[in-house]
């Protein structure tokens, strides 16, 4: 099925002629509609009840999201090449009509040359298309239902390696263990309200959503793709001190390859697709097909083992729910850091487990989230849990607090041993930021191999890992924690570091610019990111827009500033102003940004020259 759907000021039609015999009977009056969605529909060979489900479906999002309650369906048979005959069309249509629970709605007659006169509102949101298949991504697969009767056996576990029964532990000095044991037991993923770091994101001009694209997939704004930036490079530097060779894979495979096709049929997946060249192609969810089908090309020796591999994807796509979509938390499209250790045995597959445990701690840490910030899940079969339960403990007794633990009675997924680190928002919600799984199957499934100390072939063992997890969940962490110190009224801040403007620099007045240019680039050659405000506004203006902006340093030169070898600083953070040697001030900006990259300016300098961003 395709439609075109218009949000409409007014639309008029009247039928002409009949321009099939089996045309419903109906009167030529003229038709006026206002304040109404127009959906054209050309039903296709093949649509039946579950499109007309699925088309209604879509059309009341879309229609709840412009507030609009009227509807008119327009059959259009131009939209399609391929159209179902005129008694399965018609049925088709009668039944979207009867599905359109709580609507306004009409349906045009069928089987009609029209004339019509339409006038199409102007916000973003007024014209879309969507193309409805039988077969889409959305479609409960018998994995997906498999996975759902799953037995799982829920403990707490605590520093000292004794496991609790979930329903016995005592919360009461582990709140935010006690809503990610909910979240997780409870299984329920959709958002009934905004989230509070939707607003900061929009506010900070980093994110916001895209009209023209489908829900999940955002735009980002120079703040944001700063941010982004820097966040990438310091995962990725990370991960090359601890070994990870990278790579590039493609992000769309054929789903009929051997190795996708006994995945999709073991595995719940919920993914694009495309079809293209008489192939069914799916847009990646993930880096492991690509690393695996090229390690599936390497000659791997025992002597290589790790073979540790990584990428940073840009993107990986996930068809989530619509209901669990929010902002930067949870997107259908994302960038993940993804590294993959090809190893030997099980005995190397845990020694580098360990490994990479503190590889993402550091990590989290280092992004600036705290302990206190992540509460721990892991998950495993019991078989694993009885060989290996001092591995467990040892890493829990790490962490130094009680963690969630996930039993299986049986395995079901490709790996026998996950934990996560989870970030809580202010709604109670748990998002999980770094991974690391033991894959026991897919080393066979994609026909990887290593030669042992026999040389006989073999199958590696495989670890998953995301130091961080996806890039925009820790932007979402990082404004989550701003949004918790607004509520308890301190003053909210990103790291120094990851800052988009770290100083800024206030003209009094125009004849002082040129000196301020070249403090500017004193500052920018000691690799600090700094802009100027001269535009023609009170200082007093000027400097509560650096403040409303996060900007941590604002310098004010005025006419005393130019004549001294001292600068005025304000700092945001401790709300003091005092007065700092030029070097003495930037040994203090490099201290706070000590081991972390660097990346210039994204705007230009001069905010007078700058575009508003409307959010």
């Amino acid at each position: 099925m395709r439609i075109l759907q218009l949000h409409c000021d007014k639309i008029e039609y009247t039928p002409t002629e009949k321009e099939i015999k089996s045309a419903e009977e109906t009167d030529l009056a003229t038709k006026k509609f206002d304040e109404i969605v127009v959906a054209f529909v050309a039903v296709e060979e093949g649509d039946d009840s579950s499109v007309a489900k699925k088309a209604i479906q879509e059309i009341l999002e879309s229609m709840n999201k412009v507030g609009c309650k009227k509807l008119l369906l327009y059959p259009y048979a131009h939209l399609s090449s391929k159209l179902a005959s005129p008694n399965s069309a018609l049925n088709v249509l009668k039944e979207m009509q009867s599905l359109a629970q709580g609507l306004d709605v009409s349906r045009a007659p069928f089987g009609w040359t029209k004339s019509f006169m339409i006038q199409v509102k102007g916000h973003p949101l007024a014209e879309t298309s969507k193309i409805i298949t039988a077969k889409d991504e959305d479609e409960t697969s018998e994995a997906v239902k498999a996975e759902s009767k799953i037995k799982s056996f829920w403990h707490i576990m605590t520093p000292d390696g004794i496991m609790h029964d979930f329903k016995d532990f005592d919360f009461s000095k582990h709140k935010q263990l006690e809503a990610l044991s909910k979240y997780e037991s409870d299984k329920k993923r959709s958002v009934d309200e905004s989230s509070p770091h939707v607003k900061l994101m929009k506010k900070m001009a980093i994110a916001d959503y895209e009209p023209a694209s489908d829900s999940g997939n955002l735009r980002f704004y120079p703040n944001g793709r700063l941010i982004k930036s820097l966040i990438e490079n310091y995962v990725s530097e990370k991960i090359r001190e601890y070994g990870g060779i990278e790579v590039e894979t493609p992000i769309m495979y054929d789903s009929h390859h051997p190795s996708m096709e006994s995945y999709f049929n073991r595995f719940p997946a919920r993914h694009y697709s495309i079809n293209a060249e008489g192939k069914h192609l799916f847009l990646r969810f993930s880096a492991c097909f690509g690393q695996f089908l090229m390690a599936n090309d390497f000659q791997m020796s025992y002597r290589n083992m790790p073979v540790r591999l990584y990428e940073i994807t840009r993107y990986s796509f996930r068809r989530e729910q619509s209901g669990e979509l929010v902002g930067l938390r949870r997107l259908r499209a994302f960038t993940m850091p993804d590294c993959h250790a090809f190893c030997k045995d099980m005995d190397q597959a845990i020694e580098e487990f360990r490994k990479r445990f503190e590889l993402s701690r550091q990590v989290i840490l280092g992004l600036g989230l705290e302990e206190s910030d992540v509460e721990m899940a892991i998950r495993f079969t019991e078989d694993f849990y009885k060989q290996n339960k001092s591995l467990i403990q040892e890493l829990v007794k790490k962490i130094g607090k009680p963690v969630l633990v996930e039993m299986w009675k049986e395995k079901f997924f490709y790996f026998i041993l996950k934990w996560e680190f989870n970030f809580i928002d202010n709604l109670g919600k748990a998002s999980a930021l770094s991974t690391d799984q033991i894959d026991v199957e897919n080393g066979k499934r994609y026909n990887i191999e290593y030669t042992d100390e026999n040389n006989i072939p073999q199958n590696p063992i495989i670890l998953h890992n995301s130091p961080s997890g996806a890039v925009e969940r820790i932007i979402y962490a990082l404004l989550e924690k701003a949004a918790a110190d607004i509520k308890k009224g301190k003053k909210p801040e990103f790291p120094l570091w990851l800052a988009p403007t770290q100083v800024r620099i206030i003209s009094v007045k125009p004849e002082f610019f040129n000196y301020c240019e070249g403090l500017a680039d004193k500052i920018s050659s000691s690799d600090i990111r700094v802009d100027i405000d001269e535009r023609n506004e009170s200082v007093a203006k000027r400097i509560r827009d650096s403040e409303i902006e996060w900007i941590r340093y604002t310098l004010v030169v005025g006419e005393k500033e130019i004549n001294s070898e001292k600068l005025n600083v304000r700092d945001r953070k401790t709300g003091e102003v005092r007065e700092h040697v030029f070097d003495e001030f930037i040994g203090e900006v490099k201290n706070e940004t000590k081991n972390k990259p660097f990346l210039p300016l994204n705007m230009t300098r001069r905010l007078s020259l700058r575009p508003q961003i409307m959010v």
